[in-house]
């Protein structure tokens, strides 16, 4: 490939060494290298999401303490939203230079494919298929899969939900854990998938489903005084902040904002405001 004509000026020279660099970094090089290269690539990133004058981020809305708007104030809030403003801050300087898409766990991937949002903050859980398919952030935040039921019903376990039917959210990693621990009791249980959490609970409260089955923290927002979470958990989910798979290099901006959060204690702030710590 020519990068250059005959006569290669000084400053030519300068730019086929970057060139070079990354070319090295892309092709196994040093650790060295390989952080340069993914210094560019979170530049690039950056610097189109700041032409656009906006982070676009896919968020939650029904889910009480991560991403839930508030029917009060009409404002989405939440500890993920607070996660989002956190990036947008360190892009902009400016916190409220955001736009917050909704999404469910059906439709975020699709929209972060297409090139909607800019990434996702969405109670997403990190499992090996979904690496495949995106970038992800180190985790911020651990959960185990519980079940909500309805107090009237006298089911105190898991096995009592043998041969009944049990709500899940479409998209969502929660029935693959459900059904790998429904195998370990001996028991065997049906699902009704729906496509947001509001609905996963209208249809426990109306009886098409016999439990609603998701992150025990996100459960937590739906408790009323008819219902109650099991003391059964299992499969602890891990959620992490997503990018395209080929936007690694704004994936370490973000992680490193995460990091710096965690350091100077704002993370563990955070997560007391929402009642989120353990």
């Amino acid at each position: 490939m020519k990068l250059f004509g005959k006569k290669m000026m000084a400053a030519a020279g300068i730019v086929l060494l970057a060139a070079f660099t990354a070319a090295a970094a892309g092709c196994g090089g040093s650790s060295d290298q390989k952080a340069a290269s993914s210094a560019v690539s979170a530049d690039s990133a950056v610097q189109k999401i700041k032409d656009n004058g906006v982070l676009r981020v896919g968020v939650k809305v029904d889910v009480p303490l991560f991403g839930y708007k508030n029917p009060q104030t009409g404002q989405i809030e939440g500890f993920e939203i607070d996660l989002a403003k956190a990036v947008a801050k360190k892009i902009f300087g400016d916190e409220n230079k955001i736009q917050m898409v909704p999404v469910t766990a059906k439709t975020r991937g699709p929209l972060l494919d297409n090139g909607e949002v800019d990434m996702i903050a969405a109670t997403f859980t990190i499992n090996e298929q979904r690496k495949q398919q995106y970038s992800f952030t180190n985790p911020y935040y651990t959960d185990p899969v519980g079940l909500l039921v309805k107090k009237s019903d006298n089911i105190h376990s898991l096995k009592d939900l043998a041969g009944k039917t049990i709500a899940v959210p479409q998209g969502a990693t929660t029935r693959k854990a459900v059904e790998d621990a429904a195998k370990k009791e001996g028991i065997t249980v049906s699902f009704a998938e729906f496509p947001t959490y509001s609905e996963c609970k209208a249809a426990l409260m109306s009886g098409r489903a016999a439990a609603y089955a998701m992150d025990q923290s996100n459960l937590h927002g739906y408790v009323d005084a008819e219902t109650e979470i099991l003391p059964d958990s299992f499969a602890p989910q891990e959620y992490g902040i997503a990018m395209k798979k080929d936007n690694a290099g704004f994936r370490d901006y973000v992680n490193q904002v995460l990091t710096d959060m965690k350091n100077s204690g704002e993370m563990d702030q955070l997560l007391k405001k929402w009642t989120l710590n353990k």
